[in-house]
């Protein structure tokens, strides 16, 4: 590793960051992580602090899964790299996709087709719906409907179905045919409401309205994700995406679940869309697929889905999407490490225990710290404190203030994520109890330092 004052004086400069402005990031240069193990990450100043954000959702079993590596070592020894197009494939890919139609086959899901993440693996569903529907002769289902405060990758295709403005704005015009319903969030929505169950069939009847608006016949696609990630951690009633799976079926629209977050384990259920009892016609996961060790994704097809590619005589399913990196045979062999670690370990359980924790823990800060306007999880291991300067306004805080909170929360032992307003949990499903207090202990020592 370079000496630390290399690292320093380069920090940022050279180096554009993502979800970022460029002259913030040369202005307050971002924190130097150099190493990791278990659920703990170090800086480059020898720094020891729990990692409430998981990487970035992603990594589930921690800094120091062995499996994992060694499954990466080892592919790399017998095989680094072959490509899965047309005529070729790799024995890894091929083990994967078995054990993949058997983790999914509750949600109904039998294929896969392997991307290098999850914004690609978006872009891949949406185009699949598309051409479902062209295969069988409806060719003018071409628009997508998606949840307002929705997080759909970056992509052109996902960036179109995103619900907030700040992935939007900047790169319009988008994709024509996109279009957003009110999203279930019960802290702020268009009908002022916030009873959980009534907001639900407000925003079902919202999505009814705008199918009707849209025409049912031109419309392929619903997308969403089971509890909205990046928007701020948004979990509808349990009624809503088994209303919105009923309307979609009524109107012959696909359902695409976005699980690249919440698939293995993380909501406390093997994916998101189980734990609200529901069957989408299409998956998208990634992250968690191979714990963050190797760039990679999936799209999981249901079988009613891939019986119209595989019995078409048209020509219209050939599949024209794909990547040099679909189904790498390192990817896929540290996916195949990854989902034997992931149920061994039986992370789901531990993410719904952990969870319980975290969630009254953070609804004791609430009572503590005017700071917090909302809490919202209590669905496995993704929570959110949504901070306001005024309670009876809502009047989000400021950025110095939740910067604040931040620095002094990582200053005491965790680092946790900004997201507008939000402070976003979303630790490795293997940490302990300890960890949780520690995640609380450093979060009330934050907001007492900027309250």
């Amino acid at each position: 590793m370079k000496e630390a004052n290399f690292l320093k004086e380069n920090n940022a400069r050279h180096v554009w960051h993502p979800m970022a402005h460029t002259a913030d990031s040369l202005a307050n240069p971002p924190d130097i992580i150099v190493g990791g193990d278990g659920v703990e990450i170090t800086d480059v100043d020898g720094n020891r602090v729990v990692d409430a954000v998981g990487g970035l959702w992603n990594v589930n079993l921690g800094y120091s899964c062995e499996p994992v590596k060694r499954a990466i070592s080892d592919q790399l020894d017998k095989l680094p790299y072959y490509s899965i197009f047309r005529g070729t494939t790799n024995d890894a890919v091929i083990e994967l996709s078995t054990m993949l139609r058997d983790f999914f086959e509750p949600d109904g899901l039998s294929r896969a087709f392997f991307t290098s993440g999850g914004s690609d693996s978006v872009e891949v569903a949406l185009r699949l719906a598309r051409q479902y529907h062209k295969i069988r002769g409806e060719s003018g289902r071409i628009k997508f409907l998606s949840l307002k405060k929705g997080y759909h990758g970056t992509h052109t295709l996902g960036a179109s179905v995103n619900g907030n403005a700040n992935f939007r704005t900047a790169y319009e015009p988008l994709m024509p045919g996109c279009y957003h319903i009110p999203a279930p969030y019960t802290y702020r929505n268009p009908f002022n409401e916030t009873d959980p169950q009534k907001l639900a069939q407000l925003c079902l009847s919202a999505l009814e309205d705008e199918i009707r608006f849209q025409d049912p016949s031109t419309i392929a696609a619903f997308i969403m994700e089971p509890v909205l990630g990046a928007g701020g951690v948004i979990p509808p009633h349990e009624s809503f995406m088994p209303g919105v799976r009923e309307i979609c079926s009524k109107h012959g629209i696909l359902l695409v679940s976005d699980e690249v977050i919440t698939a293995f384990g993380r909501t406390g259920s093997w994916t998101g869309a189980r734990h609200w009892g529901v069957q989408p016609d299409l998956l998208c996961c990634a992250k968690a697929i191979t714990n963050g060790y190797f760039p990679f994704g999936a799209v999981m097809v249901a079988e009613g889905v891939a019986e119209v590619f595989e019995k078409d005589e048209t020509g219209k399913g050939s599949i024209g999407s794909g990547y040099t990196y679909s189904g790498h045979p390192v990817g896929a062999a540290a996916a195949i490490a990854c989902l034997h670690e992931t149920e061994r370990l039986n992370v789901k359980d531990n993410a719904a225990a952990r969870g319980k924790q975290l969630h009254e823990g953070l609804r004791k800060l609430f009572m503590k710290h005017e700071l917090i306007g909302d809490v919202r999880g209590g669905h496995g291991l993704m929570c959110a404190l949504e901070l306001v300067a005024d309670r009876a306004t809502k009047a989000p805080i400021d950025k110095a203030t939740i910067g604040k909170v931040h620095r002094t929360a990582y200053d005491n032992g965790t680092m946790v994520r900004v997201s507008g307003n939000n402070i976003i949990l979303s630790p490795p499903l293997v940490l302990t109890e300890g960890h949780v207090d520690t995640i609380l202990n450093a979060l009330d020592a934050g907001l007492a330092a900027a309250g």
